[in-house]
């Protein structure tokens, strides 16, 4: 199996604080993983790096086995081939239609190749109907799927999820968890890797999990290992909801 991105002994601080303290973990091809732990724990720094959004003050990061620099002259291309999804959704102010073509546009997309992608994405998303409308004017739940659409329309090999279903009502969390299933069936070349503290939702989507507790990486395991014979206490603790942050 193929490793989609490695973090290969990270650290990365703030001032006085460190929020990431030598972390190792792989991605890998094919699979959706799981990030667990409380606020604070260092996940979605964690996840900045990753995107190289951020650079590590020690370690490196590997992107689909070449180590990648933020100021790196690959890491545009890189980043081209990874997509984001934020808790708190982030549309532009400027049409639905418009907000999933720009991403393809910047990438290069011929025009009609644009329009028929999009127009098929609007209808999955039940938003066919609202394209020339402003996205600022949909609900929280729609925009989330908007900006679900708009990081994997062009098919990232990586895609990263920080909390994207955090704020969200039943329905919407479950047409998300369903469009994360699916976008990783679709090609199991994908690596899908989950920021949450939700554990229902790990156990519901992710193939491996893994713990983070005051910046450090606790343990990684697959799944019915992590949640029911876990090698570390502070996993079996935080699993059963026994620890207090």
């Amino acid at each position: 199996m193929s490793s989609a991105f490695r973090v290969m002994g990270v650290t990365k601080r703030y001032k006085d604080v460190t929020a990431v303290k030598e972390v190792f973990l792989d991605g890998n091809s094919g699979e959706i993983l799981g990030i667990l732990g409380p606020s604070g724990a260092g996940k979605s720094t964690l996840l900045r790096l990753i995107d190289l959004l951020e650079s590590p003050d020690e370690g490196s990061v590997e992107i689909a086995g070449k180590k990648v620099t933020l100021h790196g002259g690959e890491a545009c291309a890189v980043r081209r081939r990874i997509g984001m999804v934020l808790q708190k959704p982030v549309v532009f102010n400027r049409s639905v239609w418009n907000n999933l073509a720009y991403g393809l546009r910047l990438r290069g997309w011929d025009e009609d190749k644009i329009r028929k992608r999009v127009d098929e994405e609007l209808e999955k998303l039940g938003l066919g109907d609202r394209k020339g409308k402003n996205a600022r004017t949909l609900s929280g739940g729609e925009m989330q799927r908007l900006c679900f659409a708009r990081s994997t329309i062009f098919e990232p090999d990586t895609l990263l999820l920080d909390e994207f279903a955090a704020n969200l009502d039943p329905a919407n969390v479950s047409m998300i968890e369903n469009m994360v299933k699916e976008y990783a069936e679709q090609d199991r070349s994908r690596c899908v890797a989950i920021v949450t503290h939700n554990l229902f939702q790990a156990r519901r989507l992710c193939d491996r999990v893994a713990l983070m507790w005051n910046g450090e990486m606790v343990e990684v395991a697959e799944r019915h290992k992590f949640f029911e014979n876990p090698d570390d206490d502070r996993t079996a603790s935080f699993v059963k909801g026994e620890l207090v942050y």
